[in-house]
């Protein structure tokens, strides 16, 4: 893994990581594209801790008032949101794990799944968004969003995409949508953290690529930032259309070229 790999990966990993085009389908296509190795479990780490961290940094006011939880109802409850919403999320990830690392080496079905994200977008545009607050959430509306984010292990299908819509479904306004879908990623990205940490523990780290895993790291932080603010400013704006109409385009692409080639 190079220096420059590794930094485009982290590009890659922050970018994709939460604008609405899914992360593991643009890895997947950019390792194809480009002929980069995989990006082998220590750098992973790296990436992930760097998306985390711009979760944490965008949102930094929102987590440190979860700490008022002892003393502050709402706080408890939007735990309480949280930890649901993780748990249909973390048994799909556990149960289906071992099915779906298989997908990421097949380009044609991250065309298939991009054009079915596309779709999922294009819905963003047509759903009205509700006037339900974190106050007026119930475990329903938790579980289903925690349900469409464990569907966004298949390469291809975009996490933030399919919460922002699942949780615009169920009625919540677009700002509390947002902060919930963001949030909800925090505890996920973590949990990967720590399963691919482990396994760097199993394998050991080169010490003389340490450099390069921090750089990728690092560019994933910043450009992780960067997606949450562009995301939040477009959905804002309501130009979510532009994503649809661009995983489209290459989702397609991405077919035509699996099929040619063969």
């Amino acid at each position: 893994m190079t220096l420059l790999e590794a930094i485009i990966l982290g590009l890659v990993q922050g970018l994709t990581e939460f604008l609405p085009v899914s992360s593991s389908g643009h890895l997947v296509l950019t390792q194809a594209l480009f002929g980069l190795d995989e990006p082998g479990v220590t750098l992973e780490v790296m990436l992930h801790v760097g998306t985390l961290f711009s979760v944490f940094w965008v949102f930094r006011r929102d987590f440190i008032e979860l700490f008022n939880f002892h003393r502050d109802r709402r706080q408890r409850y939007f735990i309480l949101m949280l930890i649901l919403g993780v748990i249909p999320t973390g048994l799909i990830g556990f149960f289906f794990s071992g099915y779906t690392d298989a997908l990421f080496s097949s380009t044609l079905l991250v065309g298939f799944m991009l054009l079915i994200t596309g779709t999922i977008l294009k819905l963003l545009t047509i759903i009205p968004a509700g006037l339900k607050s974190v106050e007026k959430m119930n475990y329903k509306d938790a579980l289903w969003i925690g349900i469409l984010q464990g569907m966004a292990v298949i390469p291809g299908i975009s996490r933030s995409g399919s919460t922002i819509a699942a949780a615009l479904w169920r009625g919540l306004d677009r700002e509390t949508a947002v902060r919930y879908s963001f949030m909800l990623s925090a505890p996920v990205i973590f949990g990967a953290s720590l399963f691919e940490f482990r396994e760097m523990l199993q394998v050991g780290v080169e010490s003389e690529m340490i450099i390069n895993y921090l750089v990728g790291g690092v560019f994933s932080f910043f450009a992780g930032v960067l997606a949450i603010r562009t995301f939040i400013k477009l959905l804002r704006e309501q130009k979510f259309y532009l994503f649809a109409f661009y995983c489209w385009g290459v989702g397609t692409l991405v077919i035509a070229i699996s099929l040619l080639s063969g």
